[in-house]
């Protein structure tokens, strides 16, 4: 899960160069810079939480960056914004992440009750 997060990072960041450097590129491709960075960081550090409730806190942030990358990634798709195959690549794999990720925090809460 880690290479995948680590991968869509990467992939958004090399996506975000292709992005027309006006306003609405600029302000939509600094957003998803960050939420993609943040998604795959907080997950690293999920993996070192010493308490359950750290765990879930940061598996909880990081689904939310995901979330976040998401949106951004469908308002640039209706924009028409960066290489459109690219886009759809990464929107897939931010799609699936986030149902990982949300079995990920569903199987703790289970184990946990």
């Amino acid at each position: 899960m880690e290479e995948r997060l680590v991968n869509f990072a990467a992939d958004a960041a090399l996506f975000c160069k292709g992005i027309l450097n006006d306003f609405t590129g600029q302000y939509y491709g600094h957003q998803l810079l960050r939420s993609a960075g943040s998604s795959v960081l907080n997950f690293g550090e999920m993996q070192g939480a010493q308490t359950d409730k750290d765990f879930k806190n940061k598996a909880t942030i990081s689904l939310k960056e995901l979330n976040e990358s998401r949106i951004n990634l469908k308002i640039l798709t209706k924009k028409q914004y960066g290489d459109s195959a690219r886009r759809l690549k990464i929107l897939d794999e931010v799609e699936q992440l986030i149902k990982i990720l949300a079995t990920i925090i569903k199987n703790k809460k289970q184990t946990n009750t």
